[in-house]
C-alpha cells in the first residue's frame, strides 16, 4: 500500500533570505513584502516577526509601525520557486525515487519501499525534519496513505512530525478545515457560506447536490484524499540526469519480461554514462502502470560504476517486488546521482595476489536497508571525540591515533556513571558497581591523565580525567575514569564513569 510523505516549509521565503544572507542575526525579525500596484502587504513573516504581532496579509505600513525593528524585504517569488525546486531535487537524491513539488511551499514523495532505508517511518520523518533544520529550513512533515491526507495534516497539525496509521485517513482528517482540500478559493468561500467548515462535514454530505452546484472538483478532491481515486506523483527531473525509457504498445506484467527490458535499459544507460564519462551511484527504476499509478525501485552503489552485469543484478534481485496490476506501460531508468569515472584497466598478473574487492558485498547489504560505515580516527585527546563514522568506501583518513596507553576495543557511546570505592586522589578503584553488578577489582593500572580541550570549549579550561584499566575477579578488563584530579573541585565532579571494555 502506498505511503506518501508531505514536507511543508512554512517559512520558505524567510528561510531562503537567511540562507542567502547569513549575516542576518538569528534574533532579527524578518517580513517579506509583496506588491500589487500601490498596495504593499506582508506575504511571509518569520517566527520572531509573528511573535511581535506581524501577520500575513497585514499592510506593510501597519507591520512597520507595529514593530520598529522589523526588517522588510521585497518578495521574490521566482527565487522562492527555484529554491523549492533545488530542495526537491536534493530530497529526490536522498529519500525516494518519486519526489515532486507541492508548490508553493512544500514537497511530496512516495516512500513505499524506501522507508526501511531510513530505519522506518518514525525515524525517517524525524531524520527529515532534523536534516532540513540543520540546513536552516523549518519543516512540518506528515505521512499518510494519500497525498491529500499527508498534505492536509502537515499544514494543519502543529507538530514537527505527524504519522497517520495505515487505514485511518478519515479519523485523521475529518476535523481539518475545508481549506486543506486544495479547492479553489471561490469554492471554499461559497462552502463556508453554506455552513461547511470541516472535511468530515463535507464528506458526509450527499455528493449529487454538491456536484450540481460546484461541479466535480469537490468530489474529486475528497476521493483523492480518501484513496478512492489515485493521485499519481509525477517525479521531478533534472536536465543533468541520465535517463532512458521504454514504452510498450501492449502492457507487460510477467517477471521474465520485466527483467528482460530492465537489462536492456541498463545497457542503454551505461552506454550514455560512458559517453559522458560518468559512473552511477544511485539509480531509480520508475514503473508506470496503465491505471496511472507508479512504483519505484532504487539501487545504490558504494562507488561510481558502469558495470552492466552488476547493475542488472541489483535490479533483478528486487523486481519481484513490482506489482504490475493491470499491466505496465512504461519503464524508466534514471541515474539520479552520478560522478566522473575514468576508464581503468585491470593489471594482469601470473601471481594470485590481488586485493579482494568488497564493494559488491557493501552494495548488496546497503540495498537491503542496512547502514554501513567505517570508524576512522580524529585528532583529539578526549576519547569519545577521537572517532568518527565515514562512508564504507571513503578514502582512508591520514590521521592516526597516537597514545602511549592502550585503548579498549569497545568504547561506550556515552560514559556511564558507576559507584566506586577508591582512595583519593591517585589510587585505583577497589570495587566498581556497574549496571547493578558489583565487581571486586583484582588488578589495576593507572592513572592516565587526560586534559580537557580548552581551545575547543572554555568550560574545559581546567577539566581533567584520570583513567584506570581495571581487571575484576572474573577476568574482565574495563576502562574507568574519575572526573577531576581528586583534589580541586573545579577540575571535575570527582564522580566515576565506565567508558570502555577491553578484549
Amino acid at each position: 500500500m502506498t505511503r506518501v510523505v508531505s514536507i511543508f516549509l512554512p517559512d520558505l521565503p524567510t528561510d531562503r533570505i537567511r540562507r542567502v544572507d547569513p549575516d542576518i542575526p538569528a534574533e532579527q525579525a524578518v517580513a517579506v513584502i509583496a506588491k500589487s500596484g500601490s498596495k504593499r502587504w506582508v506575504s511571509a513573516a518569520d517566527e520572531a516577526a509573528r511573535k511581535a504581532g506581524v501577520r500575513v496579509g497585514m499592510p506593510a505600513t501597519k507591520a512597520q509601525a507595529l514593530f520598529q525593528g522589523l526588517k522588510l524585504i521585497d518578495a521574490d517569488h521566482e527565487a522562492d520557486a527555484l529554491a523549492l525546486e533545488r530542495i526537491t531535487l536534493w530530497a529526490l537524491s536522498q529519500y525516494s525515487p518519486i519526489v515532486a513539488l507541492d508548490a508553493p511551499d512544500g514537497i511530496v514523495m512516495d516512500t513505499e519501499g524506501a522507508d526501511h532505508l531510513q530505519g522506518g517511518e518514525e525515524k525517517m520523518l524525524s531524520g527529515i525534519a532534523n536534516r532540513f533544520l540543520s540546513k536552516g529550513l523549518k519543516t512540518r512533515v506528515a505521512i499518510a496513505d494519500t497525498w491529500g491526507a499527508a498534505h492536509a495534516c502537515a499544514r494543519s497539525i502543529n507538530r514537527e512530525t505527524v504519522i497517520v496509521p495505515r487505514g485511518e485517513t478519515m479519523k485523521a482528517v475529518e476535523r481539518l478545515p475545508i481549506t486543506r482540500l486544495r479547492l479553489p478559493d471561490k469554492i471554499v468561500s461559497d462552502l463556508r457560506t453554506l455552513g461547511f467548515h470541516t472535511v468530515g462535514e463535507l464528506s458526509a454530505t450527499p455528493r449529487a447536490p454538491l456536484a450540481l452546484r460546484f461541479g466535480p472538483e469537490i468530489g474529486r478532491r475528497l476521493d483523492q484524499m480518501f484513496g478512492r481515486t489515485p493521485e499519481p506523483i509525477d517525479p521531478v527531473r533534472s536536465p543533468d540526469f541520465v535517463e532512458v525509457t521504454k514504452a510498450f504498445a501492449e502492457p507487460i506484467g510477467a517477471a521474465e519480461t520485466i527483467n528482460k527490458y530492465v537489462g536492456r535499459l541498463v545497457v542503454q544507460l551505461v552506454a550514455e554514462l560512458q559517453r559522458r564519462g560518468l559512473g552511477v551511484r544511485r539509480t531509480d527504476l520508475i514503473v508506470e502502470k496503465v491505471d496511472g499509478t507508479r512504483q519505484a525501485i532504487r539501487a545504490g552503489t558504494a562507488k561510481p560504476t558502469r558495470d552492466v552485469a552488476w547493475l542488472t543484478k541489483l535490479f533483478r534481485d528486487r523486481t519481484e517486488k513490482i506489482e504490475p496490476g493491470f499491466g505496465i506501460e512504461r519503464l524508466t531508468l534514471a541515474a539520479v546521482m552520478s560522478e566522473p569515472l575514468e576508464e581503468t584497466q585491470k593489471a594482469s598478473s601470473l601471481v594470485d595476489g590481488e586485493t579482494t574487492d568488497i564493494t559488491p558485498l557493501i552494495d548488496i547489504i546497503g540495498n537491503r536497508g542496512q547502514r554501513l560505515y567505517r570508524m576512522a580516527p580524529v585528532f583529539s585527546d578526549v576519547p569519545e571525540r577521537s572517532v568518527q563514522r565515514i562512508a564504507a568506501m571513503a578514502d582512508d583518513i591520514e590521521t592516526s591515533w597516537t597514545h602511549a596507553w592502550r585503548r579498549p576495543v569497545r568504547l561506550l557511546s556515552h560514559p556511564e556513571l558507576v559507584d566506586v570505592i577508591a582512595l583519593m586522589p591517585d589510587h585505583p578503584p577497589v570495587s566498581v558497581t556497574w549496571r547493578g553488578k558489583r565487581r571486586k577489582v583484582k588488578k589495576a593500572d593507572g592513572p592516565e591523565r587526560i586534559f580537557g580541550e580548552w581551545w575547543e570549549r572554555s568550560s574545559e579550561w581546567v577539566a581533567v580525567r584520570d583513567y584506570f584499566v581495571i581487571e575484576d575477579e572474573g577476568g574482565e578488563r574495563l576502562w574507568v575514569f574519575r572526573s577531576g584530579d581528586g583534589v580541586d573541585g573545579e577540575t571535575g565532579s570527582h564522580k566515576w564513569f565506565m567508558h570502555g571494555i577491553f578484549a
